[in-house]
């Protein structure tokens, strides 16, 4: 009798571990909230520069209360739901918002659609996210993360003003990334993690030269090396995608004609 109340009360215990809301990690998250609703408020006003920041931003902290929750084990079914919400403003409404002043307003009804588009397929796919982390951890990502998506539109108005649009634009190929994006994000196309790393403890030394060499990239010219950053993710999935059906079907042919 008493192993059956020490196994209930672990129970009970574990359960309640993971309704606690821990500050540290909602800290960063709503860091990223708030981030994502200046950035809101800063499209409205026609600041489509520090609107784009303030999504990049958004996505550091975004990125940061995961870690920080996993690495002092304070990961909880409340922490998952508060950075789901808050990724849906930050990386949802906010980008969609900000595409729709700075280049879709002019489209009329398919510049709109476009922007509501991308908001429900990041609903959606922050919908699946959860679900599948429920049943199990994946390596990969499932579809284009929406942090990665918001990214590349904020990376967008940045590398334009590079260029020397600094006001709203009126281009058709915003319209077709935006659409482009929100297919991306529910698609069932693999994109890289990077939470588990192939090889942590072999080639460490290799990473921190990389992502050192990244930082100076990154600080010489931010809104080229960003751009460029976020179209090569962008693009790795499909690519690679692509790679693996061609590669399959040469292994296939392959197959058959040793079969013959």
């Amino acid at each position: 009798m008493s192993n059956l109340n020490s196994d209930k009360d672990a129970n009970e215990l574990t359960s309640h571990g993971q309704r606690m809301i821990h500050p540290l990690p909602c800290l960063f998250t709503t860091a990223s909230l708030l981030s994502g609703f200046y950035a809101i408020i800063s499209a409205i006003n026609g600041n489509f520069f520090y609107a784009a920041v303030a999504i990049i931003v958004a996505g550091i902290f975004d990125g940061l209360d995961g870690r920080v929750a996993r690495l002092t084990k304070t990961t909880s079914i409340f922490g998952m739901e508060y950075d789901s919400l808050s990724d849906l403003v930050s990386f949802g409404v906010a980008p969609a918002l900000l595409a729709y002043l700075w280049a879709l307003e002019p489209f009329g009804r398919y510049g709109w659609l476009a922007a509501f588009l991308y908001v429900a397929t990041t609903a959606l796919r922050l919908a699946r996210f959860n679900s599948l982390t429920l049943e199990k951890s994946p390596k990969d990502f499932v579809g284009l993360p929406c942090p990665a998506a918001a990214g590349m539109i904020a990376t967008t108005v940045l590398f334009s003003r590079y260029l020397g649009a600094t006001e709203s634009v009126k281009h058709i190929s915003i319209v077709v990334l935006v659409y482009l994006l929100s297919y991306l994000m529910v698609s069932n196309i693999p994109y890289m993690s990077f939470k588990h790393p192939a090889a942590k403890r072999k080639k460490t030394f290799q990473v921190t030269v990389a992502m050192v060499l990244l930082l100076i990239l990154v600080a010489a010219e931010p809104p080229v090396t960003l751009f460029v950053i976020g179209l090569v993710y962008v693009l790795s999935g499909p690519l690679s995608a692509a790679y693996r059906a061609m590669h399959k079907a040469e292994k296939g042919v392959e197959e058959q004609e040793n079969t013959i």
